[in-house]
């Protein structure tokens, strides 16, 4: 990886944009003329693993916030709705009441039925008078019940009202936390000699070889298989983005975050997941790294942060992170917290040959932060 310069950098935070420019806080202090390559590629690497995870924050207010809009919506409908019945029901309960009160002066039914000419006529009338009693006590239910109704309601969209407030202030601060770390790493990395980037990149790349060489021994796949037909069209659709830019929040068609990414992979393919790689991680079922087939989702860091596309061979498409463009990297390329399956239970297809641009092999030969040394990949 050649890692970007403080002009790079700047235009990878440019990049961090839906909807608007974002505020920009001041850059930190940069730290890195006095840090070892070791100590600084630590600290580079926890920054953009901030900024993931500020992101994958971002995604999720996103995805609560669409829910909650929609909820909102409901709510003010039915309120719309049960604040009519109760006009109605008003209005009922109304013309009973000048109804009792303009006969208010006439016989009981006992007198107009012991004075009367027709006594069936009457008891008829006594019928009629009782079934309006009856409706006059329903009217005045539902005109309690109704304002009952309605004041849950409104009580109910008020606070569905103040959840979207705070779902809305989540997303400002995610994508100021992500903003900060990008902004971070623009001022660890500003002014270093080319000899310091050399350094890191290669440091990082003997890191990736060593963790993929270590994955591949230990629980990497073993007699890997033939991805489902989805699984196919996934991995075809996530190789045919590569060299797409970084965009947060994005899934595509111009622009991908990680998560994004192989969302939109599976939904093109027929079979949508969700949005974000924390509910990826908790809700597909789980798969072993050995039975890894392409198409499967990799999870990484321990709170499942980041997830890539399974490609075969060791390799995997993803946005390696953010402000870096679509990419296959080793299957090590970032901490592996382990992998699950969109379409478990789906037969494998009986042959299957990987799309181009995903390579052969699992060597090693970009380092975790993404890269131009990746397929595809760029700063």
């Amino acid at each position: 990886m050649t890692f970007p310069r403080s002009a790079a950098v700047c235009a990878l935070t440019a990049a961090l944009v839906l909807g608007g420019p974002w505020p920009v806080p001041p850059p930190a202090p940069a730290r890195a003329e006095g840090e070892s390559v070791s100590a600084l590629l630590t600290r580079l690497q926890r920054l953009y693993r901030d900024a993931e995870a500020a992101g994958e924050t971002y995604n999720a207010a996103g995805e609560e916030l669409a829910a909650q809009t929609a909820e909102v919506r409901r709510l003010g409908g039915h309120l719309t709705r049960t604040r009519a019945a109760l006009a109605a029901a008003r209005d009922a309960a109304g013309r009973l009441a000048r109804a009792q009160y303009q006969g208010r002066g006439g016989f009981s039914p006992a007198l107009r039925l012991f004075f009367a000419g027709d006594p069936d006529h009457a008891l008829d009338e006594a019928l009629l008078l009782r079934r309006l009693a009856r409706e006059q006590a329903a009217t005045v239910a539902r005109l309690r019940g109704g304002a009952r109704q309605a004041d849950a309601m409104a009580t109910a969209a008020r606070r569905a009202l103040e959840r979207n407030q705070e779902l809305i202030a989540a997303r400002q601060r995610a994508r100021d936390d992500a903003l900060a770390a990008l902004r971070e790493v623009e001022a660890a990395l500003a002014g270093l000699p080319p000899q310091r980037l050399t350094e890191l990149a290669a440091l990082e790349r003997d890191q990736t070889a060593r963790a993929q060489s270590d994955l591949l021994g230990e629980a990497g796949p073993a007699g890997e298989g033939a991805p489902s037909a989805q699984g196919a069209e996934a991995v075809a659709y996530a190789t045919g983005q590569l060299g797409k830019p970084y965009g947060a929040g994005a899934s595509g068609p111009g622009a991908f975050d990680d998560s994004g990414l192989v969302s939109r992979a599976w939904a093109e393919a027929g079979r949508p997941v969700p949005r974000t790689s924390g509910e990826q991680w908790r809700t597909l079922p789980a798969v072993p790294l050995r039975s890894l087939r392409p198409g499967d989702l990799v999870v990484y860091y321990p709170e499942a942060t980041h997830v890539a596309l399974y490609a075969g061979g060791g390799r995997v498409v993803h946005v390696p992170r953010p402000g870096a463009a679509v990419a296959v990297s080793p299957l090590a390329a970032l901490p592996v917290l382990g992998a699950v399956r969109p379409d478990a239970g789906a037969p494998p297809l009986a042959s299957y040959t990987p799309p181009a641009g995903v390579g052969g092999g699992t060597g090693a030969g970009a380092p975790a932060g993404g890269g131009a040394a990746e397929v595809g990949g760029g700063a």
